[in-house]
């Protein structure tokens, strides 16, 4: 017996987005586990950006940068799962030829920004445990404005120029899209005309946007080690290694779901392999980020604390 059709409602112009199942008995569930995840991304980043503006105590670099990674993730998540979860309430699978390509902007915008805060946020902590008396000015208010404004255009201008580029693109009668978001490599597949400028716009934003930034990375944190090893002090090791931790936990998250499926052999690809890998660092990570920062993070927990106006911290045991 074939699988039960879903609801079709859609135009010449618009595209499919064939979810995550296309079972509709399914569809209830989903919904309340996305709908549910949804709204804890966005209630703990928003958590994470009121303390660290609203405590002086936490006016530093790495909690700048940190309250602009909230913002990021949760502007990057709801890129995609609100449309997401209105197709999977109305029983639709249709998106509009121009809301693809506005999502498909936005999703480029805040994901490369993610990639680049990460990296920006590796230098930070390199500077602090590597070069702590150039840290006041190497990570000054304005340098820290700077980079984040560096970071704004670089990921703008590329994004703006690959989505422009897919306008240009004619697309074949048959436009279902094998995944819950407006995906660049999916969309490229449903072309009838030429793609081989797209195609290298992709390699470039790839190289950009997650090869770049994950180098950096690296580097840093090989530095990192060096000096932390240095120390001879054991609780010298464990306290300047604490620094790090959060971050590192968030890089390997990261970058450990996206190389799950784009390092391995194209023969390995599949359309259900990569909506999870997706999933994992489009929903999940986004929103266990805000838990990663504030575990076992003094200074967070008791903003937090302050933020409710309560003397008791609330991760901390």
């Amino acid at each position: 017996m074939g699988k039960p059709s879903r609801v079709n409602q859609t135009t010449l112009s618009d595209f499919l987005l064939l979810g995550i199942s296309e079972w509709p008995e399914e569809q209830t569930l989903l919904f309340v586990i996305f709908l549910g995840m949804y709204l804890v991304t966005m209630m703990g980043n928003l958590l994470i950006i009121l303390a660290i503006t609203s405590d002086p105590h936490l006016h530093t670099p790495m909690y700048f940068f940190l309250a602009n990674l909230s913002i990021t993730d949760a502007c990057f998540t709801s890129a995609s799962i609100p449309k997401m979860l209105v197709n999977m309430h109305t029983q639709s699978q249709s998106i509009s030829y121009s809301g693809c390509f506005a999502q498909l902007y936005f999703l480029l915008v805040f994901g490369g920004l993610d990639n680049l805060l990460l990296a920006v946020m590796a230098y930070d902590r390199y500077v602090a445990i590597c070069q702590p008396l150039h840290y006041s000015t190497a990570m000054s208010p304005q340098l820290c404005a700077l980079m984040l404004s560096i970071c704004w255009a670089l990921t703008n201008c590329p994004a703006l120029t690959h989505t422009l580029l897919l306008t240009r693109v004619a697309f074949c009668a048959h436009k279902a899209i094998p995944h819950f978001y407006c995906d660049p490599s999916a969309l490229l597949k449903l072309a009838c005309s030429d793609t081989h400028i797209n195609e290298l716009m992709i390699i470039t934003m790839g190289l950009m946007f997650l090869t770049a930034p994950l180098l950096l990375i690296v580097l840093s944190y090989v530095h990192i080690s060096w000096a932390v090893f240095g120390i001879s002090s054991p609780g010298g090791r464990w306290k300047a290694f604490s620094t790090c931790s959060s971050h590192l936990t968030v890089v390997l998250l990261f970058y450990g779901s996206l190389m799950g499926v784009y390092l391995l052999p194209p023969s390995t690809h599949s359309a259900e392999r990569e909506s999870k890998a997706a999933i994992l660092y489009m929903v999940i990570i986004p929103m266990l980020n805000p838990f990663i920062y504030s575990l076992r993070n003094k200074d967070m927990n008791e903003a937090l604390s302050k933020l409710f106006g309560s003397g008791k911290t609330i991760f901390l045991s």
